[in-house]
């Protein structure tokens, strides 16, 4: 089982219905962006469509799934699976809810918590 370090990126409020933020925290120096759909599900993933790396959080949602951008691909918020007939996926991180801030897991380089 892998141990998470959580963050709290800030508040639900802050990222808009049906859109997203991309983060200032990295991982493995890769950016990550938060995604809110219309029913309130909040899913973080590398913001770099599997493609051409293009900026995932600039995309259009559609239920759970953002569009790149750049060339209409796909993803799953989810599992970051790019969906068919396309391939590839970005990595994907848990969120969770905490009295109204959004908190992201990431792989502890430790093995620990923050």
């Amino acid at each position: 089982m892998t141990n998470l370090a959580w963050s709290n990126i800030g508040s639900l409020e802050n990222i808009p219905v049906r859109g997203a933020r991309r983060l200032c925290m990295r991982h493995l120096g890769r950016p990550i962006a938060v995604f809110r759909t219309g029913e309130d599900h909040v899913f973080a993933l590398i913001d770099e469509c599997p493609h051409r790396k293009g900026p995932l959080s600039e995309g259009i949602l559609s239920g759970k799934t953002v569009t790149c951008p750049l060339h209409n691909w796909g993803v799953d918020l989810a599992d970051g699976q790019a969906i068919a007939p396309d391939e590839g996926r970005v990595d994907s991180f848990p969120v969770k809810i905490v009295d109204g801030e959004v908190h992201i897991g990431l792989p502890s380089m430790n093995g620990g918590g923050l």
